[in-house]
């Protein structure tokens, strides 16, 4: 017997044009945990699970490369340190 699935509609707004997807009540749950505070959006859910797949731009490629340097010359600040010069 094939288990009867409601759905939900989920829609967003793209430039004045309104889309409409279907989700069932079990990708919504699985949506609303994975929401970093109440009030966020499916859509900024969406799209936070999507950046985890996109490639990282030449610019912060280029940010990674620098910092990995600066790290194996020593050129940090331990935490400890930070924390002591800022009071806390």
């Amino acid at each position: 017997m094939l288990k009867s699935k409601r759905f939900i509609n989920i829609a967003s707004y793209i430039v004045a044009m309104a889309t409409t997807i279907q989700v069932s009540n079990d990708l919504i749950e699985q949506l609303k945990n994975k929401k970093l505070y109440n009030k966020e959006s499916y859509e900024e859910v969406i799209w936070n699970l999507l950046e985890d797949t996109m490639e990282l731009s030449e610019e912060t490629k280029k940010r990674i490369k620098q910092a990995e340097k600066d790290i194996s010359q020593g050129k940090t600040i331990p935490l400890s340190e930070v924390k002591k010069k800022l009071g806390l």
